[in-house]
């Protein structure tokens, strides 16, 4: 009989049943993305709906991967063991340093979206910058507050926010089905032509809303029965969101015209306003912002837990290893939450726009790399026979070909960027590795190494 490829160290108690692990998944994935994003992709016409088709798909085969890895390695601290089992603790640490970085830059990014939909309500009191930069790093340290108190609160928090949030991509649709159910006609597209590079943009632009479904694997230590309770979630979490948005979006796409939608600043709120009044579109815009909250509130949560993982691996110092009383890691929290302030108070000059559209490039090349080495993972172990081959392995396959696909789709620039962030890691992997004895506990190491006989 196998040994477990994992050994559990000393860790939080796991509080977090499937429904909070669900929530984490769809309340992580549907943040601001979704709500900005016809803009964005109003000028790829046809490409766009191909993209979202090819980002769904690979997110799921993804989404897969993780499952497969966590029903595996039920004991295991989320993805630094996945990676660091098959590939070993360098790329382990580097992907990881990078995904943690990702995560509290994420955080800025959601608060200045909420903010941003906020400010749509009142213009004039956030018309100067410092306002609005103000207001932002206002939420992240609500929220912090908030995962502070317990991952209890946290995950209740979190299931409200997940139910509300949805309410306005499903009213998109409602629309769309009484528009079209009483004869109604599409709006006109924009006549862009089907190419490949028109598809691979759209689709670099889709994924940085299906950002997240990995979120129940990330706190793995805090769910209970995790080798049933995180595939389940992350599985059914992307379906349901995938679906929610291919048919949200493409509400938008065939009933406003394409020109009006690639001038909105809030395309769900304008088709509510064209079609059921201007209160509408004001509620949806009031959604939009719990939606970032709502997303805030579980990146803070992945946040604090990234470098409690590494801590307790011994690959981050030990420091970020204690926890409060509430069974939160403390110093990590707070930590990701200084450095969220202070993206957002050294940049606030540049405006609303334009450092969100800076923060998504930096964050979804960072968690690009992390689905690329949990697809890695995932092959090696089946090379060793330590995973089942079969459809999961084409799974897998079909999965890293998207992930590479996407970051093709991407750019050189966001490629640079994820060299920039994991090259950042190198002083402390290197700090840390000349302290390995004294700060590594036994019982993080592998049970059996790769290759090893079982």
């Amino acid at each position: 009989m196998n040994e477990p490829l994992v050994q559990q160290p000393t860790s939080p108690p796991r509080q977090l049943g499937f429904a909070i692990a669900l929530a984490l998944v769809v309340g992580n994935m549907i943040g601001s993305g979704i709500f900005l994003l016809p803009a964005n992709l109003a000028p790829f016409g046809l490409n766009a709906i191909i993209g979202w088709i090819f980002t769904i798909g690979g997110s799921i085969c993804i989404a897969a991967v993780f499952a497969m890895l966590a029903r595996a390695m039920p004991q295991a601290a989320g993805p630094y063991d996945y990676v660091r089992t098959a590939l070993g603790e360098p790329p382990a640490f580097f992907v990881m340093w990078a995904y943690w970085i990702a995560a509290w830059v994420t955080n800025a990014a959601i608060s200045i979206a909420a903010v941003s939909y906020l400010s749509s309500l009142a213009p004039a009191a956030f018309a100067h910058t410092g306002v609005a930069a103000l207001a932002a790093i206002g939420w992240v340290i609500v929220f912090t507050a908030v995962v502070l108190s317990g991952a209890r609160t946290a995950g209740s928090v979190q299931v409200v926010t997940s139910m509300l949030k949805v309410l306005p991509l499903i009213a998109a649709v409602v629309i769309a089905l009484v528009v079209f159910g009483g004869g109604g006609h599409a709006a006109p597209a924009a006549p862009t032509p089907v190419s490949f590079n028109g598809i691979s943009g759209a689709a670099a632009l889709t994924l940085w809303a299906m950002l997240g479904f990995e979120c129940a694997a990330i706190p793995a230590q805090r769910v209970r029965d995790p080798e049933r309770n995180i595939p389940r979630a992350t599985i059914i979490g992307t379906l349901l969101v995938g679906v929610i948005y291919f048919t949200a979006f493409a509400s938008i796409y065939l009933l406003l015209p394409s020109d009006i939608t690639a001038k909105s600043s809030a395309p769900f709120a304008d088709l509510a306003s064209r079609y059921w009044g201007p209160v509408a579109g004001t509620l949806v815009v009031v959604f939009a912002a719990i939606s970032c909250l709502g997303a805030l509130n579980g990146w803070v949560l992945i946040a604090g837990d990234v470098p409690l993982a590494l801590a307790e691996r011994g690959v981050f110092p030990k420091w970020f290893a204690k926890l409060n009383g509430r069974g939160m890691p403390a110093q990590g929290l707070i930590l990701s939450a200084v450095l969220s302030v202070v993206l957002i108070a050294s940049n606030y000059t540049r405006g609303l726009t334009e450092l969100y559209g800076f923060i998504i490039l930096v964050a979804t090349v960072a968690t690009l790399v992390l689905y690329l080495a949990a697809a890695g993972a995932a092959l090696r172990l089946t090379a060793l026979g330590r995973l089942p081959r079969g459809f999961m392995t084409v799974v897998t396959v079909v999965g890293t070909v998207y992930a590479l696909w996407t970051l093709y789709g991407a750019g050189l620039e966001a490629t640079a960027w994820g060299l920039v962030l994991l090259a950042t890691g190198i002083p402390v992997y290197l700090v840390m590795r000349s302290r390995a004895g004294s700060s590594r506990p036994a019982a993080a190491s592998p049970a059996a190494p790769p290759g090893s006989s079982a």
